[in-house]
């Protein structure tokens, strides 16, 4: 433990730090403040099962060393003072951080007979703190395997999956050598098998024994998958299930046009669902009928296909979505944290909790930039995800992971009410399915599929256009709340999805869609046509433009029509219009241009009778020398975006992937062009509007009678690569919000920066006010 001078002196230092600003910009809190002002810890008292109230997470990712000086006077200080309602505690699995009576399952080096994992939970629940078990079954040591070899998953030779330290011959290096220590510490672990008796037998066993021994209110396991797509598994008990379910033979080699590599695909989802339900009956038996086991699920659309977790049926089984998505990739953005708040929701349902555990560090035991962290945390807010410490052992020699935890934690405490039991206000609907990101997406999902819908999303961010992302199965359930649905390259749909989007055009539903959408079967097989083609207005020639490899760029132009007249500066070619005309509100801030930048893909389209074609591509021509460059063929006619209109639907078909060269080139004029897109087939009816400086994330929610709207502040000279570590205030905003029925707006309250509240003004419906200045995030809530 620290001595109370230790204490006072590093609170002292972070007053002065880099971590006030931080604070600061959470509500006013500072680290002593928070401390001087901590309240009693724990769910508060409801009639909710907890899984529905216990909204404020943390976890010590125990080590098998930290047995030997778990400090937990000063843990039990820390959980307090952030407020803490539920933790995560390491019990078994891999490894046992409790005496099990199991002889094969392995205890902590350390443990020496203790009781961490139960000493935790009684000093979590003393302090009225709920608690999820942590396991693992992703894999096991060597004399498990030893022991039961037919547990555990092998390769096509009969070779067993192992992790651990890899030679330079592709072997694992299994103890031993020159390490400066008393001894190696290479750990071989052995893969375990979903299809056989551990998953079946063995962890069921282990969480009856933890739920008697020291009885949690759940169970989670961030390794409970089992192995993915890459990884096939020829073991005994995969051979005679896979045998048994179809009357085939496993499938030796990856092949998606094999109908039994697409029957193996089919079945590994099932085998998962089947293990999710066989754990919750387990705990539920073992522990009472709320000791759930929710096993925790990924953010990420392409790793969800590549470990065959359906996330749609999933979250709907989940009774608390815990998620495994600790931070943003090196080259992606904040953003996609919020749009995995509100996918899965939107799969869930908006009354269930999704905890997101959130690396403070960064790699295991240095610190994360707290401004990369607290902004992390920020937009999962703003996602309605609920926030979740998480600290990699229990002694940090790099200190300064703790300084982002308390401020935000308190902060959410004090403005909890509005985190949670909230509705999504938004007119726009972002169409995305899992089959499309495994069927059509296969081996290069996230370009293929993932890079459109990132653009389509990051286009609609920089306009500051509230969205929801809507799966393609639930386009029938959610039509009301939309003005217009864009279809990001959903090229593989079922017919069922194709169906449902001609009824929602059919009853005045605008549509955008892009690139290959509905030009593939639901396994990722071609059509001759869009299945859409009557609807897009477009039938496909079969021929197509652009590289073969879409992550290739060529030097590619789109002209717009028509053509710029001779009122416009620059010099004349002779053939331009006396006057520029009046073109299409899609093109609207291209009135100086008659070409954009593009580069891409496009499948070539006929058009139909009563399409316009406002874009058409001109085709690759040198670059190089630079006196050999000049458009050789100006006007190919070849469209790259049609319009037309039909019973009060707009719509919008974009051949031309511009979302997802929007989301790899980050092209101004192509986020541009989508948003006029969207404003244009929505008819203006947006909800929000935001002016001011920044790149701004705008989330709105409604609350019984108050509308509460997130504006994340996404300005940094780390926005679309991380790390950040320094926050870049913006303002003033100026923000004008629709008031639906039964909302006043007339008390306006902010949570983040209190000081700047200003005068809300009303007028024709709409309520307007005024935000200073934003540092990492502001939350206005309008009663």
């Amino acid at each position: 433990m620290q001595k109370n001078g230790e204490i006072e002196s590093r609170r002292d230092f972070l007053k002065a730090a880099a971590v006030l600003p931080v604070a600061m910009s959470l509500g006013g809190f500072t680290r002593s403040e928070a401390s001087a002002q901590a309240a009693p810890v724990g769910a508060e008292k409801s009639a909710a099962p907890w899984y529905r109230t216990t909204c404020r997470w943390g976890q010590i990712n125990l080590n098998e060393l930290d047995p030997q000086h778990f400090d937990m006077d000063w843990w039990r200080s820390y959980w307090r003072r952030a407020q803490t309602q539920g933790l995560v505690i390491n019990a078994g699995g891999i490894i046992a951080f409790y005496p099990t009576k199991e002889p094969l399952h392995h205890q902590a080096q350390f443990l020496n007979g203790q009781d961490l994992y139960g000493d935790l939970t009684r000093a979590a629940h003393a302090d009225g703190l709920k608690v999820f078990a942590r396991m693992d079954c992703g894999s096991a040591f060597e004399p498990f395997y030893k022991a039961h070899p037919d547990w555990f998953a092998v390769n096509a030779d009969g070779e067993p999956y192992r992790t651990g330290v890899a030679e330079a011959d592709g072997r694992v290096r299994r103890g031993g050598g020159d390490a400066p220590g008393p001894e190696r510490d290479d750990i071989v672990l052995y893969t375990t098998c979903i299809n056989g008796p551990y998953y079946e037998e063995y962890i069921p066993r282990i969480l009856r024994e933890i739920a008697a021994h020291e009885r949690p209110e759940g169970f989670t396991d961030n390794h409970w998958a089992g192995q993915g797509r890459d990884s096939m598994c020829y073991c005994v008990n995969c051979k005679k299930k896979f045998k048994q379910s179809g009357g085939k033979d496993l499938p030796t080699k990856k092949d998606w046009d094999d109908p039994t590599y697409r029957q193996w695909i089919e079945w590994s989802h099932k085998r998962r669902l089947e293990i999710w339900d066989l754990f919750n009956r387990t705990t539920r038996e073992a522990g009472g009928p709320e000791c759930i086991w929710s096993g925790m699920l990924s953010g990420n659309f392409v790793q969800d296909a590549a470990t065959f977790r359906d996330m749609k049926e999933l979250c709907e089984r989940a009774d608390i979505i815990m998620l495994d998505h600790q931070a943003r990739a090196a080259n992606g953005g904040f953003q996609e944290n919020g749009d995995t708040g509100k996918r899965v929701h939107g799969l869930g349902g908006w009354d269930k909790l999704a905890p997101e555990s959130m690396a403070t560090y960064g790699p295991r035991k240095a610190a994360r930039p707290a401004a990369e962290v607290q902004m992390w945390m920020v937009e999962a807010a703003a996602g309605t995800i609920q926030p979740w410490w998480h600290h990699v052992g229990a002694y940090q020699e790099d200190r300064r992971q703790f300084h982002v935890v308390e401020p935000f934690f308190r902060w959410y405490a004090a403005n909890q009410q509005y985190m949670i039991h909230r509705e999504p206000v938004a007119t726009v609907g972002v169409v995305y399915s899992q089959r499309n990101f495994e069927w059509y997406g296969r081996d290069d999902g996230n370009l293929l599929a993932l890079a459109p819908y990132n653009g389509v999303t990051e286009a609609l961010l920089r306009a500051r256009i509230p969205y929801l992302p809507v799966h393609a199965d639930h386009i029938d359930r959610d039509a009301a709340k939309f003005s217009v649905l864009v279809l990001p390259n959903l090229a593989a749909m079922t017919n069922s999805q194709v169906e449902a989007v001609r009824r929602f055009v059919s009853k005045g539903g605008s549509l955008i869609a892009t690139d290959e959408t509905s030009l593939y079967d639901e396994y990722g097989d071609a059509k001759q046509d869009f299945a859409l083609a009557d609807v897009f207005g477009a039938n496909y020639t079969g021929k197509r433009y652009g590289p073969h490899n879409p992550a290739t760029l060529q030097h590619t132009y789109l002209r717009l029509t028509p053509d710029v007249g001779q009122d416009v500066d620059g010099p004349r070619h002779g053939d331009e219009p006396a006057k520029s005309a009046v073109r299409h509100p899609a093109l609207r801030g291209f009135e100086e241009t008659n070409i954009l930048t593009f580069g891409g893909v496009l499948p070539e389209v006929k058009p139909a009778p009563g399409t316009t074609v406002l874009l058409t591509l001109v085709p690759e021509f040198p670059i190089m020398p630079p006196e050999n460059s000049w458009l050789r063929h100006p006007r190919s006619g070849i469209p790259g975006l049609l319009v037309r209109e039909q019973n009060g639907a707009r719509i919008a078909f974009l051949p031309a992937d511009i979302d997802r060269r929007y989301e790899q080139g980050n092209i101004p004029d192509h986020g541009d062009l989508l948003a006029n897109l969207v404003r244009w087939a929505a008819k203006d009816d947006v909800s929000l509007e935001v002016k001011g400086p920044g790149l701004i994330d705008c989330h709105l929610y409604r609350q019984q009678n108050r509308l509460i709207l997130h504006l994340v502040n996404l300005t940094s000279a780390g926005t679309w690569r991380a790390p950040v570590d320094e926050l870049i205030p913006v303002g003033p905003l100026t923000v004008r919000l629709k008031l639906p029925e039964g909302v006043a707006g007339n008390k306006l309250t902010l949570t983040a920066s209190k000081e700047n509240a200003t005068h809300v003004r009303r007028e024709g419906g709409w309520a307007q006010f005024e935000v200073r200045s934003i540092l990492d995030h502001e939350v206005a809530v309008l009663e």
